[in-house]
């Protein structure tokens, strides 16, 4: 083939991708200019401000912008496994058992490779501010190893998923409105749920540790910007319904943490089983084992190592906490309850969505 047909052939081919490309549906607005200065006092990882988008006013960072149309227009494959979720609701705990099932169990390969490598998580690099970027590129480019971390951890969420081998394992906090529109209809999903009140307390641990995000000192602060829908893919509800409402979707699975916590066993049958895989009681004991909070707590491969390697954690916290169900009760006072009481109640009373540990809806 000659240079000019190559040519003609790529260009062609780039004009049909153009075609193809569906116009990102939803309006994307900035955040008060006072809101965000007040708030990035606070979330100290943001440099410029945030964004709510659509009609739903999800919260992100002011680089989303940049990266919402290559999200929702990404590629799906029919052998791409997603994990989604809101955060800190029990996502690392699912991509190992997931990632174990569609592997014949091989806990070698597990335990010696970051689970950074073997899921590419989608939208980490809008998570990091451009000054941020630079810093850990400075910080870091004497230590070819350490560097390396670096450009995987800021490759662009799209081009890094393109650039692993299927089958793939994808991580993504979006929520299903932001992903692409033909994502179950081609791939599986593995959605998990939390209560929103535990998973406010480990958020918040999770952002005071990482230097990408900031947290206000105190809890009760955070927590009232959380309930509000102030904080990182919140509105959590908003989140957790559009998934629980596709959860009779032959591709999607919905778990809540919960049950994880307290049937482990039967969740990983269930799963294996919406993966077409076949586990003995034996393998299914081995996954447990491998899974439970002790040793996973201590597993160096699912505990953000890579952060910690280019110091951009802020304490020797391990990213397996506690994974308690109903920790929150340490850090809501009564007026917190209450309200957490009011926020249950106003954000469910259009679903049915009844979460374990939430079982009643109050009347107001």
């Amino acid at each position: 083939m000659n240079q000019c047909n190559l040519y003609n052939k790529l260009y062609i081919f780039h004009q049909t991708m153009v075609k193809q490309r569906k116009e990102f549906p939803h309006k994307i607005e900035d955040v008060d200019p006072k809101l965000a200065e007040e708030l990035m006092k606070h979330y100290t990882g943001e440099l410029t401000g945030f964004v709510r988008v659509g009609p739903k006013g999800y919260f992100f960072p002011h680089k989303y912008k940049e990266c919402a149309a290559e999200f929702y227009n990404m590629s799906v494959k029919p052998d791409d496994i997603f994990i989604n979720t809101f955060p800190r609701s029990g996502t690392t705990w699912t991509q190992e058992m997931i990632w174990l099932l569609q592997n014949n169990l091989d806990f070698e390969r597990a335990k010696n490779t970051p689970l950074a490598l073997r899921y590419p998580f989608l939208d980490f690099s809008m998570l990091v501010h451009p000054e941020l970027e630079k810093q850990m590129f400075e910080e870091n480019k004497q230590d070819e190893e350490k560097l390396n971390i670096v450009k995987i951890a800021n490759m662009p969420g799209v081009e890094k998923v393109e650039n692993v081998p299927s089958p793939r394992f994808i991580k993504s906090h979006l929520p299903l409105s932001l992903l692409p529109p033909t994502l179950l209809d081609k791939a599986k999903v593995v959605y998990v749920a939390r209560d929103p009140r535990d998973v406010v307390v480990s958020v918040y641990h999770f952002c005071k540790m990482h230097k990408i995000h900031g947290a206000p000192d105190n809890f009760k602060t955070f927590w009232n910007y959380f309930r509000k829908g102030l904080h990182y893919y919140a509105p959590i509800f908003e989140h957790v319904k559009e998934a629980w409402n596709e959860r009779n979707h032959p591709n999607m699975l919905f778990i809540f943490y919960e049950e994880l916590q307290e049937n482990l066993p039967a969740v990983v049958r269930n799963v294996a089983s919406f993966l077409g895989k076949k586990v003995t009681n034996e393998q299914v004991q081995q996954i447990c084992d491998h899974l439970s909070f002790n040793n996973f707590k201590h597993n160096k491969a699912v505990n953000h190592s890579l952060l910690k390697k280019i110091n951009f954690v802020n304490t020797d916290q391990t990213f397996i906490r506690k994974g308690k169900v109903g920790s929150w009760r340490e850090y809501f006072d009564e007026e917190m309850e209450m309200q957490a009481d009011e926020w249950f109640t106003i954000n469910l009373r259009d679903s049915d969505l009844v979460y374990p540990t939430f079982p009643t809806k109050c009347i107001l």
